[in-house]
């Protein structure tokens, strides 16, 4: 009987990552937690797990999230090839996506994805496949390929860079019409975070109003 696949687990909710250990099946066992960078990096390199299971979205460090834990454990992952990165997050942004997987990271799926389809996710990770959700994968096809038209334009356009990966995410989520209540509720955080986020977007943005952002979001497909 194969033994089961380390997995270091990465996510600043203490709930959530409560309800992921508890959803993984007997073919994968977490030998660590974290729930920032630089925590995240020290456990990384202490646990040396087959596979970093991570949130894009984190605090600490430089602002640069999972992406950022990605290229801190680079070095690990040339040294032992066998660590691997899996990202796990709400976001299904492409510069999201194409961030973490520019950084090292073998795969990205949602937090929709059932429990077996995660475990399984982190197998076959384990095992040397890139593992994407569905709709994820076209992003990396963009990027990475000869046609990098769609996904390429939103995470080279410059004006992403004035914005924070937590205002980015709630920046979507207003675009496509979702309520205050809604975002807080999706992001795990509060109605008057919600509100300061997209103060802040529509700042940096140089942006006067929601329908404005939808707008402008629309025309770099980031909806």
């Amino acid at each position: 009987m194969a033994l089961p696949v380390t997995v270091v687990l990465v996510d600043d909710h203490d709930m959530f990552r409560t309800g992921v250990r508890a959803s993984l099946d007997s073919r994968v066992r977490v030998v660590g937690e974290a729930a920032d960078v630089p925590t995240a990096v020290r456990v990384v390199h202490e646990a040396r797990p087959a596979v970093v299971l991570l949130d894009v979205h984190l605090p600490g460090g430089d602002g640069g999230g999972g992406a950022e834990v990605a290229r801190a454990c680079a070095d690990l992952v040339r040294t032992e090839p066998r660590v691997r990165m899996l990202a796990l997050s709400v976001s299904d942004a492409a510069e999201d996506v194409v961030a973490v997987i520019r950084a090292g990271a073998r795969g990205y799926v949602t937090k929709s994805i059932s429990p077996e389809a995660l475990s399984d996710a982190v197998v076959r990770v384990a095992g040397g496949d890139a593992v994407f959700s569905p709709r994820l994968a076209g992003f990396v096809l963009d990027a990475f390929g000869a046609t990098g038209a769609g996904a390429q334009e939103a995470v080279d356009d410059h004006e992403l860079d004035r914005l924070t990966a937590r205002e980015r995410e709630v920046m979507r989520l207003i675009a496509r019409g979702r309520s205050y209540r809604e975002v807080a509720g999706e992001l795990f955080i509060s109605i008057k975070t919600v509100e300061t986020h997209v103060s802040a977007v529509l700042r940096k943005l140089q942006l006067s109003s929601r329908h404005e952002l939808t707008r402008w979001a629309a025309q770099r497909r980031l909806l």
